[in-house]
């Protein structure tokens, strides 16, 4: 058995090599698969891995990774055809998230995922290797505020000639409003250079009213595996809490349009409606008008996030 936590498994495919690092010694031959396919866009339903072998015979996804005879520095050796489109095969295609994300998920579950020491050690190594590259530094006694973008600040699969056609009503004025309270970050199941890019055409990045702490991208999350969900990729705020520990559960609130994200964290999230069909839906959508309203009355009236139920976030009766 291989020390996993020690050593490096090197994918050779379409002659290259792709060291795989960010495993433990408890992951699964399919985290595996899901960490090639980050590093290769190869999905791991396509992927055929030639000499991985348990007790003789291929690998199955549930073996784990420690479980198998592999010297330092194996060279795994890999056929599977990638995804001509880019954005396909980093998103899940359009509508499965909501399929998988609108059930109703009892916390009880959430709370296992939540204080996993397989997980947590990956969030540690993220805030250990993970670099943060700080825009505007936190501001004394403000609460935090994470955003996604793809549906949630923005609607990125209909065709426009402006940002501003896409961009979601109220953007700006939402995050003007809730700067005044909240020091805000962006982060994105992206690439950091399409952030980037997104924030400057929607005019988040220059805007004088508000200022954005910082950015994180794809590379900030964890992959997880959990018995109803499978193997997914996560934000764990704890990426943040481990590098700026003036923010934690009782002071930080995460947008997302994907529950899934914040599984890690799942008292901390707020899932809002998607924005989709921008052109249809402009004129009608105030999500952040009401968004912006809630983020003021529990800046003001609630001092530990922890005993609010964001579900419930449009009921909020700060006199109660």
């Amino acid at each position: 058995m291989t020390e996993i936590k020690d050593a490096t498994i090197i994918v050779k495919w379409s002659g290259k090599e792709y060291p795989i690092t960010d495993l433990t010694d408890q992951d699964t031959v399919a985290v595996l698969k899901h960490e090639i396919f980050k590093k290769t866009q190869v999905r791991p339903e396509r992927q055929k891995l030639l000499n991985l072998k348990f007790k003789g015979k291929l690998a199955a996804d549930n073996v784990k990774i420690n479980n198998l005879e592999l010297k330092p520095n194996f060279k795994l050796m890999m056929v599977g055809s990638t995804e001509a489109d880019i954005e396909d095969a980093c998103n899940r295609p359009e509508g499965l998230a909501e399929v998988i994300d609108d059930f109703d998920d009892p916390e009880e579950k959430e709370v296992s995922v939540e204080n996993s020491a397989v997980f947590l050690a990956k969030i540690a190594k993220r805030i250990k290797d993970y670099k943060i590259t700080v825009f505007n530094p936190p501001r004394e006694g403000k609460r935090l505020l994470v955003l996604d973008i793809d549906y949630t600040l923005f609607d990125h699969r209909s065709s426009a000639e402006t940002g501003a056609e896409l961009m979601r009503p109220y953007l700006h004025e939402f995050l003007t409003s809730a700067y005044e309270d909240y020091d805000i970050v962006i982060w994105s199941a992206t690439g950091m250079r399409w952030i980037e890019e997104k924030m400057k055409l929607l005019g988040v990045s220059q805007h004088t009213s508000y200022k954005i702490m910082f950015y994180l991208d794809l590379n900030a999350m964890i992959t997880v595996h959990t018995a109803e969900r499978g193997v997914i990729d996560v934000k764990p705020l704890g990426v943040i809490w481990g590098n700026f520990p003036q923010y934690s559960s009782k002071n930080t609130i995460m947008f997302d349009d994907i529950r899934r994200n914040f599984i890690m964290n799942p008292k901390c999230g707020l899932k809002i409606r998607p924005f989709r069909q921008a052109h249809f839906n402009r004129q009608t959508d105030k999500e952040l008008v009401k968004l912006a309203k809630y983020l003021k009355d529990i800046a003001d009236n609630c001092c530990d996030f922890n005993k609010l139920n964001h579900r419930k976030w449009e009921s909020y009766n700060p006199r109660k």
